[in-house]
């Protein structure tokens, strides 16, 4: 019977070697034309529950790491005041894999090639686990927050924007 090969990524190398604990969770038919909603449904996952990695640049050149519901929207208004930037705009993605080792919509908080500022939702907290990228299209890792504060560490602040009424 053949062995099912393991996905291993930058984040998954990191948190093995931490021996942090967390659940690897693919959808393999996953592409980067899907959303992160449709990923949480076809995971089963509740989508508050999984969050998106979003990396912006502010005036001042300093690159900051942002995971909000994939369901959700950055507000960078309250992104930069989280962080103390006067302005941060979204990081372009064809400058991704160079900056942090992650393509678009595979982009981890975890095992980039540089330790970004990170700043998380504070809905985070309302869940025993939360899912982010595992850094490759349709791949999550399920870990706490207090397991995900071992190889990375953060903030959590209310970044997102407000639902049109």
């Amino acid at each position: 019977m053949a062995k099912e090969k393991v996905i291993k990524t930058n984040a998954i190398r990191m948190l093995d070697k931490a021996k942090v604990p967390y659940v690897h969770r693919s959808w393999e038919q996953a592409t980067g034309q899907h959303t992160g909603v449709e990923l949480a449904a076809a995971l089963g996952q509740n989508p508050e529950q999984v969050f998106k990695t979003l990396v912006t640049v502010a005036k001042s050149g300093e690159h900051y790491v942002f995971l909000v519901p994939v369901a959700e929207e950055l507000d960078l208004k309250k992104a930069a005041a989280a962080v103390g930037e006067k302005a941060i705009s979204m990081c372009k993605s064809k400058d991704l894999l160079a900056l942090t080792g992650y393509i678009h919509g595979g982009c981890s908080p975890i095992g980039m090639k540089k330790l970004f500022r990170t700043t998380i939702h504070e809905s985070a907290q309302n869940f025993p686990t939360i899912l982010c990228s595992a850094g490759k299209i349709g791949h999550q890792l399920e870990l706490s927050l207090d397991s995900l504060q071992q190889v990375v560490p953060f903030q959590l602040a209310d970044i997102i924007a407000e639902k049109a009424q």
